[in-house]
Order: structure tokens, then sequence, then C-alpha cells
């Protein structure tokens, strides 16, 4: 089935399932997911006083990566790096699979290196600044090539950099969400020829999507079993006393798991990072509602906090978000006046979530033709106000109208069609009402204002 076969057929089975009750997963002001739309594999890192994460754009990768700046860990910005892409990384064993699953890391030459499936198989590339320009590093051709383990997903790579410099890589999945292994080995200074022949250290319950974690003189390999379209994958991991192996598992229960009460489906597939001496895990779990539909998959990111004490790890879910240091308390902007709608696709995406500061939430509007306005609740001007698509990369068309009574209005911004995350609106001097007219439809998760 194609791509936007499939989104349709996503779209509808969400759109058809029951409202969800209020409760934390969809309260106002809930900070995870952190990322404004669908997303997965997230890969972080941090350049000077700015954050860079790198992920996968649902469902199933595109043409590109996503990649979301942000300088308070709250307001985040889209754009899409210039590699790679699936048409400038492709080879004759690539496959029809797109641009996914991204580990970036600062190598200890300055450099910043990315290692991307493309299809199935792993590229490298390499940049002076997270944000590029980036440039392939291995002469136009993968690093590990579909065919290198027949029978095997070569995809999901993530580096490792040890204490004393030593460059490690990490990659490996299995077919049809069973068989999953993990090979390591490591990598020579120029972070692209193998330093020897890699390894099979594949642990109990790993399926894909390994990171290497090292607390303490102890070596975590950390992990996903499961299936991520469906509620059970979950996040496991297994200590050693040597970045390559061997490793075993602490404990036969998972780090983290679908909580289907907590509304916390499938987490999976993360980056561990540090900020302020505190160790956090980035990762995706599925949009809510969760509907099951086939291969269809829609996922966002969230963070919360990993605490490590001697051989075990801990992770408790949450919809708050983590405290990580240098978070602005709230995203800037608020909602620009009471919310309502010409009408909703469904029950779960009302108008009103538009505003609720949440990104778990979001207006939904019917097929075709349809407008999302506010009332200020007074006459008064309205500073520069932005909207947040539920797909940045999706083009949406739309006009600006004001009215002072809500019932004659005026045009403030021509019909325009645009992208990107978060979309910036006028300032209005004078009005009351605010209406944005979709001639197409639209999917909102947020519309703020700098003023309440």
């Amino acid at each position: 089935m194609s791509r936007a076969r499939l989104l349709i057929a996503g779209l509808l089975a969400l759109a058809a399932a029951p409202a969800l009750g209020r409760d934390g997963a969809l309260d106002s002001g809930m900070r995870n997911p952190l990322l404004p739309g669908y997303f997965a594999d997230p890969s972080i890192v941090r350049d000077g006083d700015e954050w860079f994460i790198f992920a996968t754009i649902d469902p199933w990768g595109a043409d590109t990566l996503g990649l979301w700046r942000s300088r308070n860990f709250r307001d985040w910005t889209f754009e899409t790096p210039n590699w790679p892409t699936k048409a400038a990384a492709t080879s004759p064993t690539s496959g029809k699979s797109k641009v996914w699953a991204p580990s970036v890391v600062k190598g200890r030459d300055g450099k910043f290196w990315m290692y991307v499936s493309i299809g199935n198989e792993i590229w490298v590339g390499s940049a002076d600044h997270p944000a590029g320009p980036w440039r392939d590093a291995n002469g136009g051709k993968p690093l590990i090539p579909r065919n290198f383990r027949p029978g095997l997903h070569m995809i999901d790579a993530e580096a490792f950099i040890d204490d004393d410099g030593q460059a490690y890589l990490y990659w490996g999945s299995g077919l049809n969400w069973v068989n999953g292994h993990c090979f390591v080995v490591k990598l020579k200074p120029d972070m692209v020829t193998f330093d020897g022949e890699p390894r099979d250290v594949t642990p109990p319950h790993y399926f894909e999507a390994p990171f290497m974690l090292k607390r303490g003189g102890r070596y975590f390999l950390t992990y996903s079993l499961g299936n991520t379209t469906k509620d059970t994958y979950q996040l496991r991991y297994a200590v050693g006393s040597s970045p390559m192996g061997p490793f075993r598992e602490v404990s036969d229960q998972p780090l983290l798991a679908t909580n289907a009460k907590k509304q916390i489906i499938s987490p999976g597939h993360h980056a561990i990072f540090s900020a302020g001496g505190e160790a956090f895990v980035l990762y995706h779990r599925q949009a809510l509602p969760f509907t099951p539909a086939g291969d269809m998959v829609l996922r966002q990111v969230a963070v919360d906090r990993l605490t490590v004490s001697g051989d075990r790890l801990a992770i408790v879910p949450t919809h708050r978000g983590a405290d990580v240091p240098g978070t602005a308390t709230r995203r800037s902007g608020a909602r620009p006046g009471r919310l309502t709608a010409s009408g909703s696709a469904d029950a779960a995406h009302p108008a009103t979530a538009a505003g609720d500061d949440n990104y778990a939430t979001g207006w939904r509007s019917n097929p075709g033709a349809a407008w999302l306005q506010a009332d200020l609740g007074t006459v008064k001007a309205i500073g520069a106000t932005t909207i947040r698509t539920a797909y940045p990369t999706a083009t949406v068309r739309f006009s600006v109208e004001a009215s002072l009574n809500g019932k004659v209005w005026r045009e403030v911004a021509a019909e325009r069609a645009t992208s990107g995350s978060p979309i910036a609106l006028p300032a209005i001097p004078k009005t009351r009402f605010v209406r944005l007219v979709f001639p197409q439809g639209a999917d909102i998760l947020e519309w703020n204002s700098p003023t309440r």
C-alpha cells in the first residue's frame, strides 16, 4: 500500500475512535509530546546554547529527515537538513523505504557525524554544525549495505564515543518484527572506516534501536523490543564491562512499556542525553487516540528523566515531561481567545484543543472548507500569532480575517499556501474576532498568541 493510502487509512481510523477522557494525557499545559507533529526515532545534540533534535518524519519516513531547533527546550522550530535525501543517498541495494532513524554525535575531531537509515541500509555524513550543510562522508555509497547480513535489517545505527575518544557503531534489526540482531564495530578516527570486524552482541529481548550509555564504568546497551505499530513496543537494557560486550540483562522487566491506563502506548526507539549533570531519555510513543490501523503509524516524541543506580536504570514516563535544565516554564505565547470552529472531524479534535498548550491534542476540521475562530473577548490589538500544524512538511492553505462584531469581516491576510512550524500570522491593530479560513481544511495542534 502506498504511503499516501496508509496515511488516509490511519486518519480515518483515528477519526472513528471514541473521544478520550480528560485525564493527564490531555490536560492543558502538558509538555509531552515535546514536539508538535508526528515524529519518531529521535536523536539529540547540543551546540552552544542550542538544542537540535533529528527525527524520522511519520508515517514511516520521508524524502528527508525532520530537524527541530530550540534554545529553551520548549519552543521548537522545524526545518529539513540538506542531506540526506532519498534521491541523493540511494544505492542499487537500498530498497524503497525512505529516510529514517538518524543518530547524530559530535566526534573527537569537532565535527558532527550522522549515521542514518536510507532504504534498508546505513549511510554516513558529516557537518561542521548540526544545522549543516551536511555532506556525504563515504563517497556516495552506503556504509553498511542492505545485504551486509542477509536476512536481517541493516538499520537503526547509533554511534557512541567512549571517554577515551574511541568511537563505536551499533546497529541492527530483524524482519517481520522478529529475530532482531545487534552488531557493534569500532570506528577508526575518520569515523567511517571499520577498525576490525563487526561483532554480534545481541542481548535477550532485543529487536532494534540500540543506544549505548556509560555510567560508573558500566556499559548499558539499551534497545527496543516489540512492534511499534501495535502496543507491544518497549524499551529494555543490558549491562556489560566493555562497549563490545558481552551484555547481560539485569531484569526481565522493561524500562518503558505500554501503560494503557496512563495512555502511554508503545514507548521506544530512544536517545539518552545529559544536561546539568542529570540524565534524560528522548523517545517516541504512539499518538493519541491510539487505534491500531495495520501498518499505519503516527508517533510523537517525549522526554523523561533517567536514573542510574549501580546496574539498574529507571524511567517514569509522564505527560508533564522532564525539567531539563534551561527549559522555559511555558511555551511562548498563549491561546489568543476562546476558540470555535466551523466543525470538527470528531469529538476527539474540538476547536478548543488548538489552544490548550498540549501537542497530544488539536483541532481537526471536517473535510473541505473550514474555519477556526478566536474571540478576544473585547476589541483590542493582537500581536503576531503562530499556528502549528500536525504535519509541518505538508502544505496548508489559509487566509486571515478580522471582525469587530463577529458579523462583518475584513481580510487582513490574503490566502497563501505554506508549510513549516511555527507558521506566523500577522498582527492586527484593532479587532475582537480573528478567523483563519482553510479552503481545504486543516489539522491544527496549537494557535498561539503573545497576548492573553
